[in-house]
């Protein structure tokens, strides 16, 4: 038999390990092959990716402290700076998202930084308070809740109710829930001066579509604000003509929430209180059909039936607030600072002219 002959084969050389640097890294030539399968094989995209990664040193770790570090160091008496930098990178031209994020952040710092927040200027508060203007609802909201924040500073207030006409503008043109619950948060959060009335009675209107919506953070939100307006002689009258929708009542239901049926209570135990002072009394006032006035005090109103239903409400502080509707519509306000016994009328809950 005839041998085959011998073929020649070629032995694969195999590449050299490549020798580590003295300092210990990988050169960014040779990365791409050091990566598993899966990952980026090509040099290019890789040398892309790293460059696109940011690169910290430790003096940016103790120049850029996280909250954490920040409220270490307000513990111990030291100041972080990390709101003045967020202040400052405000002031800076920035796009919707990040003022919206540095307003958030914002907020954050004055509740947890007090010193700091204390230490800022009011010059601090005007440029949160331009931040009104913007045309994105996001960046107004994170606005109203960084002035929401430095309202608790009494130095600021003063300040901050500077914005209370350009907040209720905001409040009755956009309809926007969440920048309703934080308008009135922060209006709840300030004492209104007396110059602010006439734009309240320009916005009473869309203040009573907010306390009939469906949203209940806006509604009790709204219910608190009028509640403290109702206090109010010359914006009284101006509640109680408001016109409200004809099921208004359903507001008094036992199925409403316990938070949201407290407000609407104390918000009729102040109309009713506000109706019967006798200075209010001495005005013979004219209200429209669908007003608010008739439809709480009215001949034909059903208020009467859904405070009896709520007298034996689950919730304690409804049972007792439902009680004091009850007795502010037996007993008019001047018998009662007589501390006279006071006679219910024939009809439900009404006294008798």
């Amino acid at each position: 038999m005839k041998k085959r002959p011998k073929v020649k084969r070629w032995k694969m050389k195999r590449p050299a390990k490549p020798s580590k640097p003295s300092n210990g890294h990988t050169p960014p030539s040779l990365r791409a092959e050091a990566q598993p399968s899966g990952g980026l094989c090509c040099p290019l995209l890789e040398e892309r990716a790293v460059q696109t990664l940011p690169v910290w040193s430790s003096s940016d770790t103790l120049e850029k402290p996280v909250g954490g570090l920040a409220i270490e160091r307000e513990r111990h008496g030291r100041d972080s700076g990390e709101l003045r930098r967020l202040l400052n990178s405000l002031e800076c031209k920035q796009d919707d998202y990040a003022k919206s994020m540095i307003l958030h952040s914002i907020t954050r710092c004055v509740y947890l930084l007090e010193a700091e927040a204390c230490a800022c200027s009011t010059d601090d508060i005007m440029l949160v308070g331009d931040m009104l203007d913007e045309k994105d609802n996001n960046v107004k909201i994170q606005a109203l809740n960084a002035l929401k924040a430095f309202s608790g500073i009494r130095k600021f207030r003063l300040k901050i109710q500077e914005h209370s006409i350009k907040v209720l503008e905001l409040i009755s043109t956009i309809w926007d829930t969440d920048l309703h619950v934080a308008g009135l948060r922060l209006l709840n959060n300030l004492p209104l001066p007396d110059y602010v009335h006439p734009q309240l009675r320009r916005v009473m209107p869309a203040l009573m579509e907010i306390m009939q919506s469906d949203y209940i953070l806006a509604q009790v939100q709204a219910l608190r604000l009028l509640s403290y307006l109702a206090q109010k002689n010359d914006l009284l009258y101006d509640i109680l003509n408001c016109q409200v929708h004809s099921n208004f009542l359903n507001l008094f239901q036992s199925t409403q929430p316990g938070c949201l049926l407290f407000e609407i209570l104390v918000f009729a135990e102040r109309l009713s209180e506000g109706q019967n002072i006798p200075h209010y009394r001495a005005v013979k006032w004219h209200y429209n059909e669908q007003s608010l006035h008739e439809a709480l005090f009215g001949d034909e109103s059903r208020l009467a039936d859904r405070l009896l239903a709520l007298v034996i409400h689950p919730e304690e502080e409804v049972q007792i607030q439902a009680c004091k509707v009850i007795v502010s519509l037996q007993c008019p306000q001047d018998l009662v600072s007589r501390r006279s016994s006071c006679q219910p009328s024939h009809s439900y809950f009404r006294t008798g002219e």
